[in-house]
């Protein structure tokens, strides 16, 4: 069964290496860019200057060799020793030029190679933000990650490879079959030519080999991640069932995958390594048997010997460059394939290019006639009619699956319903900027997950532009600030891996002042206490009801005892509202409402009621909460 969570590109799909340069041409070339363009044109300069240089290396080394060779044998007086220590410095000159030209091509054109990284990434990233939350949903952030970080390592490879010096390589080919040709004669070039082929044509076949191999081991490698990366984010579910060795064991076993698809990778690495070593060998030793023959028939000197050597040894780095550029090309094609797959999946929540800002006036917030479906074959809202006046709370209940929070998602048109429209203010939401319409909305859910960062900014990510006031007052009503100031580092302690440092009612009531900071006209409430106790349900309650003050506003609620304010409460059963009116004219209609609140005044009754005969009577719920605040403060004082 394919993983959900890789890329689609690895299933079926070929990545070519014309159309993915093609793409990212633009990135590469941009045209607002005039500095990056001089720059790739100094790079190619300063290259192609290089390679020449390379190539007049080996007669550097020719030339002094034959001087010394005429120097020993007494063919030039002792007095010209001088000519051979000028040309070993002008060898010595010649490989310092060559090098300061390479390095000073990449140190040039890392500008260009880094600029199109972090364009390309950064694209993909926003991008990623914009697809729908059914994208997110069928996929594993952590193989997206991964995705995206090879896609970086890939587009730096591509371009500092393929662009600047794919070329270059088959120019200095093309002037060392030259030499071979024109100062030797054409045995050295067919041997030459012959050898540079069999090379490449071994790594084409074997790197093809490989490619499903490494294919393989980055699966395995993304699996292996995903899974830790998972296990990790639930650290405390793994430790409420004492499944550490379960979460070992997944770990191990794509470990396992990866280990072995490792070790096939390290072999095939290694047999395509011999090829070429043995080729490359039989090509330089045939050239220097064809030379020691020229060198006794009186063709050719010593230093056309040495020279020939040093320049197969020279020749070496390029065709094994090649080998290494077939190779990595190969496999950042596939990599920045998938990060333009990623760029090409369709935004299911789309939006016209003129769509026109929404203007809030009163915040008025209707449902007409929705209809919603995750999946065609289960229909979650069937027919809601609803209205929310200016200012008015509407509280929505339900069991489990009723579609409550479903309503909450087509509010930020997270989806799109398949029928009927929701309006605020008489306005389309989907007609209008999906920006401006997420900005005059607020949510407190029922699981508030924070940044790994100071508590400052998690209440300021609600307005960044914000004063200090303004944040201190935000928190001030979300009723956190005495905890705050009374905390190491005050609002800039740190909160930890998804706010795991604060208690649950701590990071409830950040999450209410960074939504009262942001100060949205329509607010939803979605099951924004559940998960928390009695007592801190109730000192969260009161900051609720002050975000909620003067504001449109939805609750999404499990517990009833939080909505019997609300102006009017809607009961909702497989999608369709049942019953709808406030608090007390529900409970007069005997209905579904009522008996779901006689049901969970029993079951407080019940949990009143239960302690053992024998245990001390129970704190009560003012001694609670002081105690639970001190213990927790305690707690926090060591962790943070």
């Amino acid at each position: 069964m394919r993983d959900r969570g890789a890329p689609r590109v690895t299933q079926g799909r070929r990545a070519r290496l014309g159309p993915v340069v093609t793409e990212l041409w633009p990135y590469i070339w941009p045209s607002e860019r005039a500095d990056l363009r001089l720059r790739i044109f100094i790079s190619l300069g300063l290259l192609i200057i290089a390679k020449l240089t390379t190539v007049a290396v080996p007669f550097a080394y020719k030339w002094a060799t034959d001087a010394l060779v005429a120097l020993r044998n007494g063919h030039a007086p002792a007095s010209a020793l001088a000519g051979p220590v000028a040309l070993t410095f002008l060898y010595g000159g010649l490989r310092i030029l060559m090098a300061g030209l390479t390095q000073g091509r990449d140190a040039v054109f890392a500008d260009v190679a880094m600029n199109a990284v972090r364009r390309l990434a950064v694209d993909v990233f926003i991008h990623l933000h914009a697809l729908s939350m059914r994208f997110h949903l069928e996929r594993k952030t952590g193989a997206l990650t991964r995705v995206l970080e090879r896609g970086r390592d890939a587009i730096e490879t591509l371009t500092r490879m393929v662009m600047m010096n794919a070329l270059p390589t088959a120019l200095e080919f093309a002037l060392i079959l030259g030499v071979m040709l024109f100062h030797f004669d054409w045995r050295y070039a067919a041997i030459t030519l012959a050898t540079i082929v069999a090379y490449l044509a071994y790594t084409r076949l074997a790197t093809n080999w490989r490619i499903g191999i490494r294919r393989s081991m980055n699966e395995s490698d993304s699996d292996a991640n995903s899974k830790a990366i998972d296990s990790l984010l639930n650290y405390e579910t793994v430790k409420y069932f004492t499944a550490e060795q379960r979460e070992s064991e997944r770990y191990d076993r794509s470990m396992a995958r990866y280990e072995r698809n490792s070790v096939k990778s390290y072999v095939s690495l290694a047999a395509l390594n011999f090829g070429q070593a043995f080729i490359f060998t039989l090509g330089m030793v045939s050239l220097m048997a064809l030379s020691v023959a020229g060198i006794r028939s009186g063709r050719n000197s010593v230093g056309d010997f040495v020279m020939l050597n040093a320049m197969m040894i020279q020749l070496y780095q390029p065709l094994n460059y090649m080998g290494l550029l077939y190779r990595e090309v190969k496999q950042a094609t596939i990599d920045i394939d998938m990060m333009f797959e990623i760029l090409k999946q369709p935004n299911e929540i789309a939006e016209s290019p003129h769509a026109p800002p929404l203007r809030v006036t009163e915040g008025v917030l209707r449902f007409e006639n929705v209809h919603f479906a995750y999946d065609p074959a289960r229909p979650i809202l069937r027919g809601i009619d609803f209205e929310v006046p200016a200012g008015h709370t509407l509280a929505i209940v339900g069991a489990s699956g009723a579609g409550k929070s479903t309503i909450s998602r087509l509010v930020f048109r997270f989806f799109d319903p398949q029928q009927g429209r929701i309006l605020i203010d008489g306005q389309d939401i989907s007609r209008v900027s999906l920006h401006s319409l997420r900005a005059a909305l607020g949510m407190v859910p029922q699981d508030n997950v924070l940044f790994n960062d100071t508590i400052r900014y998690n209440i300021l990510y609600g307005r960044p532009d914000a004063s200090e006031a303004e944040m201190r007052e935000a928190a001030a009503l979300a009723q956190i600030d005495k905890f705050v100031e009374s905390a190491p580092g005050g609002y800039d302690a740190q909160v930890g891996e998804r706010g795991l440092k604060l208690s649950g009612g701590e990071k409830q009531r950040v999450a209410i002042a960074r939504t009262l900071l942001k100060a949205p006209p329509v607010l939803v409430l979605d099951e924004a206490t559940s998960a928390l106790d009695t007592v801190t349900e109730r000192e969260i309650q009161g900051a609720l009801d002050e975000a909620a003050r003067g504001r449109t506003t939805i609750v999404i609620a499990h517990r009833l005892s939080t909505i019997v304010h609300a102006d009017e409460i809607l009961v909702l059963d497989k999608g369709r509202v049942i019953e709808r009116g406030d608090h007390e004219s529900l409970l007069v209609a005997d209905g579904t409402y009522a008996a779901l609140w006689r049901r969970q005044l029993r079951e407080q009754e019940e949990a009143a009621a239960s302690p053992q005969p024998d245990a001390p009577a129970p704190p009560s719920p003012e001694d609670e909460a002081v105690r639970t605040d001190r213990d927790e403060a305690l707690l926090r004082e060591s962790e943070l």
